[in-house]
Protein backbone atom coordinates (compact mmCIF):
# COMPACT_ATOMS: atom_id res chain seq x y z
CA UNK A 1 0.00 0.00 0.00
CA UNK A 2 1.29 3.54 -0.80
CA UNK A 3 2.20 6.21 2.20
CA UNK A 4 -0.53 8.22 -0.04
CA UNK A 5 -2.93 5.41 0.92
CA UNK A 6 -2.21 5.07 3.91
CA UNK A 7 -2.56 8.92 4.56
CA UNK A 8 -6.00 8.43 3.13
CA UNK A 9 -6.92 5.78 4.89
CA UNK A 10 -5.87 7.55 8.36
CA UNK A 11 -8.33 10.51 7.10
CA UNK A 12 -11.25 8.39 6.11
CA UNK A 13 -10.76 7.20 9.82
CA UNK A 14 -10.44 10.32 11.45
CA UNK A 15 -13.48 11.35 9.92
CA UNK A 16 -15.50 8.53 10.65
CA UNK A 17 -14.31 8.70 14.57
CA UNK A 18 -15.18 12.42 14.45
CA UNK A 19 -18.76 11.64 13.06
CA UNK A 20 -18.64 8.55 15.56
CA UNK A 21 -18.14 11.45 18.53
CA UNK A 22 -20.74 13.75 17.36
CA UNK A 23 -23.64 11.22 16.29
CA UNK A 24 -24.69 11.25 20.60
CA UNK A 25 -27.02 14.30 21.29
CA UNK A 26 -25.09 15.26 24.47
CA UNK A 27 -21.87 15.48 22.52
CA UNK A 28 -23.32 17.25 20.12
CA UNK A 29 -24.84 20.37 22.23
CA UNK A 30 -21.54 20.31 24.47
CA UNK A 31 -19.77 21.54 20.64
CA UNK A 32 -22.97 24.01 20.02
CA UNK A 33 -22.08 25.26 23.26
CA UNK A 34 -18.27 25.25 23.05
CA UNK A 35 -18.60 27.10 20.03
CA UNK A 36 -18.33 30.41 21.53
CA UNK A 37 -14.55 29.89 21.72
CA UNK A 38 -13.97 30.53 24.96
CA UNK A 39 -13.19 28.09 28.10
CA UNK A 40 -15.90 26.22 29.68
CA UNK A 41 -16.45 24.33 33.15
CA UNK A 42 -17.65 21.22 33.73
CA UNK A 43 -20.52 23.36 35.71
CA UNK A 44 -21.06 25.67 33.21
CA UNK A 45 -21.46 22.84 30.29
CA UNK A 46 -24.11 20.83 32.77
CA UNK A 47 -26.11 24.08 33.70
CA UNK A 48 -29.40 23.63 31.82
CA UNK A 49 -29.19 19.89 31.21
CA UNK A 50 -30.23 16.39 33.60
CA UNK A 51 -26.95 14.98 32.30
CA UNK A 52 -24.77 14.26 35.55
CA UNK A 53 -21.37 15.90 36.07
CA UNK A 54 -19.58 12.24 35.82
CA UNK A 55 -21.47 12.09 32.77
CA UNK A 56 -20.57 15.23 31.11
CA UNK A 57 -16.83 14.47 31.56
CA UNK A 58 -17.12 11.16 29.67
CA UNK A 59 -18.43 12.72 26.94
CA UNK A 60 -16.01 15.31 27.12
CA UNK A 61 -13.45 13.17 27.02
CA UNK A 62 -14.65 11.29 23.91
CA UNK A 63 -14.54 14.98 22.20
CA UNK A 64 -11.23 15.16 23.61
CA UNK A 65 -10.27 11.47 21.97
CA UNK A 66 -11.11 12.77 18.78
CA UNK A 67 -9.90 16.03 18.91
CA UNK A 68 -12.53 18.51 19.00
CA UNK A 69 -11.69 19.63 22.36
CA UNK A 70 -8.79 20.27 24.77
CA UNK A 71 -8.84 20.89 28.40
CA UNK A 72 -6.11 22.24 30.50
CA UNK A 73 -6.81 23.03 34.20
CA UNK A 74 -6.91 26.60 36.13
CA UNK A 75 -6.36 25.41 40.21
CA UNK A 76 -8.43 22.91 41.04
CA UNK A 77 -10.86 23.23 37.71
CA UNK A 78 -10.37 21.80 34.32
CA UNK A 79 -11.49 24.03 31.20
CA UNK A 80 -12.63 22.68 27.88
CA UNK A 81 -12.19 24.33 25.06
CA UNK A 82 -13.01 23.40 21.29
CA UNK A 83 -10.38 23.12 18.48
CA UNK A 84 -12.24 23.95 15.31
CA UNK A 85 -9.62 22.21 12.83
CA UNK A 86 -11.47 18.85 13.14
CA UNK A 87 -14.65 20.48 12.04
CA UNK A 88 -12.78 22.33 9.11
CA UNK A 89 -11.74 18.93 7.76
CA UNK A 90 -15.05 17.70 7.55
CA UNK A 91 -16.22 20.87 6.02
CA UNK A 92 -13.50 20.68 3.00
CA UNK A 93 -14.70 16.20 3.27
CA UNK A 94 -18.44 16.96 2.73
CA UNK A 95 -17.72 19.86 0.14
CA UNK A 96 -15.87 17.17 -1.79
CA UNK A 97 -18.62 13.94 -1.41
CA UNK A 98 -21.23 17.32 -2.21
CA UNK A 99 -19.31 18.07 -5.32
CA UNK A 100 -19.15 14.31 -6.67
CA UNK A 101 -22.47 14.00 -5.46
CA UNK A 102 -23.33 17.39 -8.12
CA UNK A 103 -21.21 15.36 -10.61
CA UNK A 104 -22.79 12.12 -10.32
CA UNK A 105 -26.38 13.59 -10.53
CA UNK A 106 -25.19 15.94 -13.35
CA UNK A 107 -23.91 12.94 -15.83
CA UNK A 108 -26.81 10.82 -14.68
CA UNK A 109 -29.51 13.79 -16.20
CA UNK A 110 -27.39 14.02 -19.46
CA UNK A 111 -27.70 10.32 -19.60
CA UNK A 112 -30.72 10.36 -18.90
CA UNK A 113 -31.84 12.92 -21.70
CA UNK A 114 -29.77 11.15 -24.27
CA UNK A 115 -31.27 8.75 -24.20
CA UNK A 116 -35.05 9.95 -24.35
Amino acid sequence: MSRRSDLATAKTEQHANIFAALGDPTRLSLVAKLIDGKPHSISSLTTGTKVTRQAITKHLTVLENVGLVSSFKTGRESLYELDPKPLESLQEYLGVIAAQWDKALHDLKAFVEKTV
